[in-house]
């Protein structure tokens, strides 16, 4: 069994910023659904369709224009009101909006007329499945806010799923394949292609949603029920595979420390043996400091197993070197430590604070929150 410190698991510097994989892929994702969606039988019902339902699945995410005011501000307001039941009409309508534009512009009309309160009905419908896909992974979101501030996050899967990425390209890739075939042997086009390889996408996903639940629930029973932690558990999740829905890194908190534990459900095998423990570190006045800055407090309010570790005078990754008697904090949440990163630090933050116990700088993603 490992017990680790979590200041020897400082992540090294002088490597340049990257941008994460599912930071690029996830939009295609959301893209994706929406326009399944309409595939699978919406857009027989009215013109632009498929165009209002993919442009609504995606829209939520234009909170990332926050970005612009630093990557604190960004992260702060990321998943915040337009992930919320409270906006998602008026995304829908907004949505609809500018396809209604389309349509004033546009000097053909289209061969199906536009029915204005149902397509607006299906960009609603395609804006809460952005919610829904966020929801069900491990970053998680806040569809109450501003009434309620808290984070929900199912868990079974991770930010970006290649299985579901996969089965919906699939569901627009197969109807082109097939639709070749069909032109090459002189068949009758179909005007609604499709369709079928919709249904079965977005049923795929609801099952693999429905397993990936069950195993996730059964992960934490298999820890909790085999007796592997003694001091009591005041927290405990299993973080998702990005791949292999039987495959989960089990947390659990107890006073002191974080165990993580690896688990594999399909033979019931959780592997004690290589179990990790991280203790807390000591809540130095720089941390204290750090905690109560404005990156401490967006940071604590979305992280769940959160560790805050002062690591003396090193700089951050991609950032300037800290002065002379400053001190390094950094922002980490279990969730997204992953040994196989090999190193780098997802979703990590760092902040320098002075002698005076003064915040100098802010940093995420290799930028500075000016």
């Amino acid at each position: 069994m490992a017990h680790l410190h979590f200041t020897d698991r400082f992540s090294s510097v002088g490597g340049k910023a990257r941008v994460p994989l599912w930071r690029i892929v996830e939009p295609i994702t959301h893209f994706l659904t929406g326009a399944c969606l309409s595939r699978a039988g919406f857009n027989r019902k009215t013109a632009y369709a498929t165009l209002a339902m993919t442009l609504a699945a995606e829209a939520p995410d234009l909170d990332i224009l926050w970005g612009f005011r630093g990557p604190v501000a960004g992260f702060q307001h990321h998943r915040g009101i337009t992930h919320t039941f409270l906006a998602a009409p008026f995304i829908a309508l907004v949505t609809v909006g500018a396809v209604y534009l389309i349509h004033r512009w546009r000097k053909k009309p289209p061969a199906l007329a536009p029915r204005w309160m149902l397509l607006w009905l299906f960009a609603l419908i395609a804006a809460l499945s952005h919610l829904l896909l966020d929801y069900t992974n491990n970053y998680g979101l806040r569809p109450f806010f501003p009434f309620n501030h808290h984070w929900y996050a199912l868990s079974i899967v991770s930010i970006f799923d290649p299985l579901i990425f996969l089965a919906l390209l699939a569901s627009f890739l197969m109807p082109w394949i097939f639709g070749l075939t069909d032109r090459e042997i002189g068949a009758r086009r179909t005007r609604f292609r499709g369709r079928g390889w919709s249904i079965a996408a977005l049923l795929f996903i609801v099952l693999l949603w429905s397993l990936r639940n069950a195993e996730h629930a059964h992960a934490i029973e298999l820890v909790r029920a085999g007796g592997y932690i003694s001091e009591p558990i005041t927290r405990i999740n299993a973080e998702p595979s990005m791949v292999d829905p039987f495959a989960w890194r089990v947390i659990a908190e107890t006073t002191d420390s974080y165990r993580i534990i690896e688990v594999h459900t399909l033979h019931d095998d959780v592997q004690s043996d290589t179990a990790s423990t991280i203790y807390k570190p000591e809540v130095t006045p720089a941390v204290a400091a750090a905690k109560q800055s404005y990156l401490g407090r967006v940071y604590l309010d979305w992280s769940r197993f959160p560790v805050v570790t002062d690591v003396g005078n090193a700089p951050a990754p991609d950032a300037w070197l800290p002065q002379p008697g400053w001190r390094t904090v950094e922002f980490q949440d279990l969730r997204f430590d992953d040994p196989a990163n090999q190193g780098s630090t997802p979703l990590a933050a760092w902040a320098y604070i002075g002698p005076g116990n003064e915040v100098e700088a802010m940093f995420m993603s290799g930028h500075e929150q000016k």
